[in-house]
């Protein structure tokens, strides 16, 4: 801080203040050291015009000059004190704060009169008593710290009267402020650019994940239809109830009143719709309560209005024969999913993709679709569907003859087929029992095989024809062989009879076959060699899966070379020690039919887009020859004696107006390894035998015996319908007379 100038104030009218003298230029001394009186006609002591005529240091200017000067009336001039009394000067403090003065001891002073009539305060300091050595006062305690220097006795410089303080400008601080206001709304707006242009997808989709709800949509599954284009198993238009577990207010009481219409248990109700927490941490807010609802009972609990329950569109799997090919068809879970027959071994192709709808929906109260929310929807891309090469009035005709036949035997497990034998297409594969494939629930298991895949069996006597056929083929035989033949044979330690006993005399190949010969048989295959036989037993398909199409088909076994015992020699042969199932069988007595030629037995004519409807072919089957044409059509012949030789085993097969070539058969079943009890009576055939179209396999099991007895009888039924239905005409020729015992 500059220092302040000594030059005396003035006041307004230019005079200074406190510093007027006489012409001698001074005050008049104190006189007693006490307080001066004022003069007549000048303001009282400590009179606010005295009071600004003070110095910094509380003395007027006349104090200051006079002490500069002049001597105290003691000769001495007397020095100001800090420890004088301020009781003298009562606008101190105010004079103080005026002139900016430090804090110091009290003083006190008098006015004086200057010379020429001038006023003016004249401050004196008092004497300080000199003590005797005896009374002398303690020595005041002095203040600690550096030493306040003696004040220069002669005048002070004049100061420079202060200027005033330099005021901001304000067009400076407004241009500051607007560009620093402009500069935070700079920055505010570049940052909302960002959110809204950059940022925006990652603070929008924040909160999106807990907004979302989704729904699957359901693929329409892929319809099954026979060759005709009829539909054995396809989808309707039904509805789904679910529910949203966490609006439901009453689990207990909605699950009473769903449970009736539904016909499902209060308790498994109650335990779909309580809350439950998904992978993700979340509460689900969708679970199916049931699937394939009619649209009836669907209204009426729509009508009902839970909270928390809701309707929606869904499909539901109809049979409309009920159990029309059902053991072929099998059948569908709730979900659509195939579980048994075609349904499940082509599920991934009728079921397709299902779509999933996701769209943005309030909480509370408000939850439904928000209007312009987000939403996606992926629609569900139908399941492709299959056409059969089943017919379907002929499966209807084969189940309803099997059943029949069945009744009569009392049996147990019945199965029957029909082939068509240029393609080797599946016409019928009927089994029994059979079932509703509509209910399937309310049947067992065991209903619900398919017999022409899964039911194995020692073929029997039906194995005989791949034994002449290979014989016929290596030419160790041929069609006019005749073999004198015993009553029985003995290989290993088993001996094998005839039912038609020879008594030595010789019999024709066709005879053996008429009477089912099982020593002629054995003798045959001893010229042919064991393994020669099992090679064409692989070559007309034994032993392994033909590969149809259904799932679960049994491969059947071959006794292995090794494995042959001495019994092994006389029970192959006639069809023991080998087990086939029925389509097996079936397959290779088409392969006689097809002049030799193996083709694989197949159920998918074609695949039906769900895209677009284009139709794509089954895979082509397999083929292969197994006999040469001449010895095919060798042994159709002496098959066909069969029906036709007097006293012969399967005279009930014949079909008037046709000729038929087939066999008989009579085997045995095993499970696990152990025999059960009755026997496999079975006959495979094909008509017209001059020109075969058709082959029809049945075999029926029954534990009390006389399968072999309903089995021709049901071929003759089914074969007649088949060749009926597909207006084969009736045979021109007579079939050949057949000399059993030649001479």
């Amino acid at each position: 801080m500059p220092p302040r100038s000594e030059e005396p104030r003035r006041d307004p009218t230019g005079s200074r203040r406190g510093s007027s003298r006489s012409a001698g230029g001074r005050g008049e001394p104190r006189s007693g050291g006490g307080r001066g009186e004022p003069r007549s006609g000048e303001p009282g002591v400590g009179g606010i015009s005295d009071a600004r005529s003070y110095t910094p240091r509380g003395r007027t200017i006349r104090e200051e000059r006079g002490a500069a000067g002049r001597p105290t009336g003691s000769g001495i001039e007397q020095r100001r004190t800090p420890r004088s009394t301020r009781a003298g000067d009562p606008f101190r403090p105010a004079l103080q704060v005026l002139d900016g003065g430090r804090a110091g001891g009290g003083r006190t002073g008098r006015r004086e009169t200057a010379p020429g009539g001038r006023s003016g305060v004249v401050r004196t300091v008092q004497p300080r008593p000199v003590p005797d050595d005896d009374d002398a006062p303690p020595t005041p305690r002095r203040r600690s710290g550096p030493r306040r220097p003696a004040r220069p006795t002669g005048r002070r410089a004049a100061r420079r009267p202060r200027k005033p303080p330099r005021l901001a400008d304000p067009r400076r601080r407004l241009r500051l402020g607007t560009m620093l206001v402009l500069a935070i709304f700079a920055t505010i707006g570049i940052r909302l650019v960002f959110l809204q242009a950059v940022d925006t997808p990652a603070y929008a989709g924040g909160g999106l994940p807990d907004r979302l709800i989704g729904v699957d949509l359901p693929a329409p599954r892929g319809a099954i239809y026979d060759r005709t284009g009829a539909a054995l198993a396809n989808s309707v238009e039904a509805r789904y109830v679910f529910a949203d577990p966490t609006r439901v207010k009453d689990v207990t009481a909605t699950a009473r009143e769903l449970s009736p219409l539904l016909g499902l248990p209060v308790s498994e109700l109650a335990e779909r719709m309580r809350p439950r927490t998904l992978d993700n941490g979340k509460l689900s807010q969708f679970e199916y309560l049931a699937r394939g609802v009619d649209i009836p009972t669907a209204k009426a609990i729509v009508a009902l209005d839970l909270a928390g329950i809701g309707v929606d569109r869904d499909e539901r799997r109809e049979v409309p024969g009920g159990d029309l090919a059902a053991n072929l068809i099998g059948f569908t879970s709730l979900d659509m999913l195939g579980l048994e027959g075609l349904e499940a071994r082509y599920d991934d192709l009728l079921r397709g993709e299902n779509g999933r709808k996701v769209y943005e929906a309030g909480q509370g109260k408000l939850n439904a679709p928000i209007p312009g929310g987000y939403s996606r929807t992926t629609p569900p891309k139908p399941g492709s569907s299959l056409e059969l090469t089943i017919h379907r009035d002929l499966q209807f005709k084969a189940q309803q003859v099997l059943k029949s036949e069945m009744e009569k035997a009392q049996g147990s497990v019945g199965a029957a087929i029909v082939l068509d034998i240029p393609t080797g297409e599946v016409l019928a594969q009927a089994s029994h029992p059979t079932y509703n494939a509509a209910k399937p629930r309310e049947s067992d298991w065991t209903d619900r095989e398919d017999a022409a895949t899964s039911f194995v069996v020692d073929p029997g006597s039906i194995h005989k024809a791949i034994t002449f056929g290979a014989a016929l083929q290596e030419g160790v035989v041929t069609p006019d062989t005749a073999l004198p033949l015993a009553n029985t044979i003995r290989r290993g330690d088993t001996v094998f009879a005839d039912t038609h006993p020879a008594n030595g005399k010789r019999m024709s190949l066709a005879g053996m076959l008429a009477y089912s010969s099982n020593v002629g048989t054995i003798e045959i295959a001893e010229r042919l060699g064991r393994e020669r036989l099992i090679d064409y037993q692989k070559r007309f398909g034994l032993g392994q899966p033909t590969g149809e199409g259904m799932p679960g088909e049994a491969a059947g076994r071959l006794l292995p070379a090794q494995e042959w015992s001495g019994s092994s020699y006389g029970s192959v042969p006639i069809g023991h020690s080998v087990d086939a199932t029925p389509l097996q069988m079936a397959a290779a007595y088409a392969a006689i039919a097809n002049n030799g030629t193996y083709v694989q037995p197949h159920l998918i004519k074609q695949v039906i887009s769900g895209k677009d409807g284009s139709r794509t072919p089954g895979k082509a089957p397999v083929t292969r020859s197994v006999l040469s044409p001449a010895n095919a059509a060798a042994l159709r012949t002496l098959l066909e004696a069969v029906t036709t030789v007097e006293g012969a085993t399967g005279t009930a097969a014949a079909v008037p107006g046709y000729r038929v070539a087939g066999k008989t058969g009579t085997g045995l079943r095993f499970v696990d390894g152990k025999q059960q009890p009755g026997e496999v009576g079975s006959f495979i055939g094909m008509a017209p035998a001059d020109d075969p179209r058709f082959v029809v396999a049945v075999f029926v099991w029954s534990p009390g015996g006389g399968g072999g007895e309903v089995a021709a009888p049901a071929f003759r039924d089914i074969m007649g319908f088949t060749l009926s239905r597909y207006r084969v005409p009736p045979s021109t020729g007579a079939a050949p007379k057949f000399e059993v015992f030649p001479r």
